[in-house]
């Protein structure tokens, strides 16, 4: 009955001794020969000892389902003890008792009952050693349960700003699609930019370059005027001053300082447009840099959007997912109705059954009741008879003992005559013994 495991067998005073420290009046005779009232009271104790479920907790739901039922008196107590039943099997494959069944409830064996209590009270028995790491399974448990009614709020959450996302992105899909032309062309428009502006960044290196050059050519044409008029200085103070010379050379002179004026002129005329070029392709640096920083936020924006639709795709993953669990509940639930609707067929024929049934036992107890009486009747009779009997017993009773009386006496009587006929025979043959000189032993 309990397979590979083993659970020590115990005998009917520790049986009860057992039962006794848990506060339950039981006697051996019950244990011997116990009854369908006993072995569930029994049963029930030991349940509640280990799971804390009482008689009142297993009523509860029982009431609670039937006040659903028209006929209450034929299903509660039938209920009550399937209900009854499916606690103690869990809790008998628990003490390793896998074949449990209704027949230990209603016809128990004395053997089996005695072995099926020497499991449960060892269960027990483990329990109490183990109270403390099954407290701890308890809280856990009750713990899993609030954590998994959190979760399911949480999901139900979940779903619920899944759904005015969804809705709000279908809202808002025409104004990103536009965005996402606009970003798109402002894409295109910046990478034309930016080629401009590489074209733009050369164009003015090689400015900067000639106008390094320039500059470095007007510091010379300068040095060399520098030079030049020290020269001039020098050549005055040793010159004679000769007006026709002197007059040529200043025309010469001034014709160079004309020239001069006319390359510093220009010089000075090619450094303000290289100064404006510069300007203007600072202005140009200045706007393809706010372009760069445009195209940094709008890349900034973009990754966001990458983001956002990443997000996006896992909510749709565990929208397909919630879509699956919702589809399989509905299936469950698809099944659970067929179930109740074959469970109502059964129902309303086990009612007909139940119907027929009682009009059978109500026939069949008139009929009973009839063959009382008549067996009622027959029974006077039998006491008449019986009486009769008695007291012929009491009169053969009462002659068999004045015989047994007589008997006695006479018994008595023929004991007395053998034992002084023994003792005369004995004096005989000791007298005899004596005369024909012989030793007799008497015994």
């Amino acid at each position: 009955m309990a397979g590979q495991y083993w659970f020590p067998s115990m005998s009917v005073s520790e049986i009860v001794e057992a039962f006794s420290g848990w506060g339950l009046s039981v006697s051996p005779q019950s244990v011997v020969h116990p009854s369908s009232d006993f072995v569930t009271k029994i049963y029930t104790a030991c349940l509640q000892q280990v799971t804390g479920i009482t008689d009142l907790e297993l009523q509860r739901p029982v009431q609670s389902a039937v006040n659903t039922l028209d006929y209450i008196d034929i299903y509660h107590t039938a209920l009550a003890q399937n209900i009854l039943l499916m606690h103690l099997q869990r809790f008998a494959r628990a003490a390793k008792i896998n074949d449990f069944t209704a027949k230990d409830l209603a016809f128990p064996e004395p053997d089996r009952t005695r072995s099926i209590f020497s499991a449960f009270i060892n269960l027990v028995k483990f329990s109490e050693q183990c109270e403390s790491f099954i407290t701890g399974l308890k809280n856990q448990s009750s713990s899993v349960m609030k954590e998994r009614e959190r979760t399911i709020d949480k999901r139900a959450e979940a779903e619920k700003r899944l759904t005015t996302i969804k809705a709000k992105m279908a809202e808002d899909e025409p104004a990103c699609e536009k965005y996402r032309i606009e970003n798109e062309q402002i894409t295109a428009y910046l990478m034309s930019c930016k080629e401009k502006q590489l074209d733009l960044l050369a164009t003015i290196k090689a400015l900067k370059e000639e106008k390094n050059k320039h500059i470095q050519r007007k510091e010379a044409i300068h040095a060399e005027m520098d030079a030049l008029t020290d020269n001039i200085g020098r050549v005055r103070s040793r010159i004679v001053q000769s007006p026709d010379r002197i007059k040529r050379n200043i025309i010469t002179m001034g014709s160079t300082a004309s020239e001069d004026k006319k390359t510093v002129a220009m010089n000075e005329t090619k450094i303000r447009d290289l100064q404006a070029k510069i300007n203007a392709l600072l202005n140009i640096e200045k706007d393809v840099r706010s372009c760069v920083e445009g195209l940094r936020s709008i890349e900034k924006e973009i990754r966001a959007l990458e983001e956002h639709k990443k997000e996006l795709s896992d909510f749709k993953d565990q929208l397909s997912k919630k879509t699956a669990d919702y589809n399989d509940l509905i299936s469950q639930r698809d099944r659970a109705h067929m179930q109740l609707s074959k469970a109502e067929e059964k129902m309303a024929r086990a009612q007909k059954h139940a119907t027929d049934k009682r009009t059978a036992s109500q026939q069949t107890l008139e009929r009973l009741k009839q063959d009382y009486e008549k067996m009622a009747l027959e029974r006077q009779d039998n006491d008449k008879n019986v009486e009769q009997m008695r007291l012929q017993a009491d009169e053969i009773e009462h002659e068999m003992a004045d015989h047994l009386k007589r008997s006695q006496g006479e018994l008595n009587e023929l004991l007395t005559e053998y034992w002084t006929l023994r003792h005369a025979t004995e004096v005989y043959m000791e007298m005899l013994a004596n005369k024909l000189g012989m030793q007799v032993t008497s015994t």
